[in-house]
């Protein structure tokens, strides 16, 4: 049993502007599910997010335990979910959990101390590297894609 995701995403911006609004007309998403431990706590950031979401979006912000336990229960008819983390290891954690996903989308992961630069817009430490690579071992691709416009890149070509 699990409920339906219709984009696994890795972006440290979460939701923002035309890259959220392309990926929920791409994939008729109703709601999106944002994995994020120190986010639950942040109540003006989570108010932000929520305000950046397209129109008639529900928008969840769980713990990595509690987005378990979310998209792991009894699927709901017509539910399309996408599922945002900022950075790999939460990708891990969920499959870990026991989430299932074919496929994870990398958008944005900006340039910041102990990263090194992929390309314009992904930046990944040695730890995050290694966390793709953990994911691609276990079989779920994994492509470097900003809009669903955009040709999408094989992540094994990147790192």
């Amino acid at each position: 049993m699990m409920k339906n995701i219709v984009l696994a995403r890795i972006d440290d911006r979460l939701i923002h502007g035309q890259v959220v609004t392309s990926w929920v007309k791409h994939t008729d998403a109703t709601s999106i599910v944002i994995a994020d431990d120190p986010l639950t706590k942040n109540t003006f950031m989570q108010r932000l997010l929520r305000a950046a979401a397209p129109q008639g979006i529900t928008v969840h912000i769980l713990t990595r335990e509690e987005a378990v336990n979310y998209l792991t229960g009894e699927p709901v008819a017509g539910e399309n979910i996408i599922l945002l983390v900022k950075v790999p290891e939460y990708i891990e954690a969920l499959l870990d959990g026991g989430v299932v996903m074919n496929k994870v989308i990398l958008g944005g992961m900006g340039a910041k101390e102990g990263r090194k630069r992929f390309n314009r817009n992904v930046s990944a430490s040695p730890e995050e590297v290694e966390a793709i690579k953990r994911i691609l071992g276990r079989g779920v691709e994994m492509f470097y894609q900003l809009v669903p416009e955009e040709r999408a890149e094989d992540v094994k070509k990147l790192i």
